[in-house]
């Protein structure tokens, strides 16, 4: 069985959501999940997220759905930060000058699969 979940739109750098995916990728979601839950940093609070989305996805899938307890053992098999468009705004300095400010933005994705 497969899954898909997504977050759109997260104001967060791609890299700094990156470092936490290489962390947990390829792990059972169960232990993944577990691993985000401890970790100190403000981008696990959005893979953990997205990673409960995605079990939960196959808890309440409508045709088949799957035990709470099989679901731990669900291996992440894709798992991925791609940036969005980047948000500009202008930074006024001094003698006229001018720097620009850049607020990136996050999509990231988990797929989910069995061992088989």
């Amino acid at each position: 069985m497969h899954t898909r979940a997504q977050a759109k739109w997260i104001r967060m750098s791609p890299l700094k959501v990156r470092r936490i995916m290489n962390v947990v990728r390829g792990k059972k979601a169960g232990e993944a999940y577990t691993m985000l839950k401890f970790m100190p940093h403000a981008a696990a609070r959005e893979v953990e997220k997205v990673l409960w989305s995605a079990m939960h996805n196959l808890i309440n899938h409508a045709e088949n759905p799957v035990d709470e307890k099989e679901v731990a053992d669900f291996r992440i098999s894709k798992i991925y930060a791609d940036q969005g468009p980047t948000l500009r705004r202008i930074q006024p300095h001094a003698r006229g000058r001018a720097f620009p400010i850049k607020k990136k933005i996050t999509h990231i994705t988990i797929e989910l699969d069995d061992l088989q």
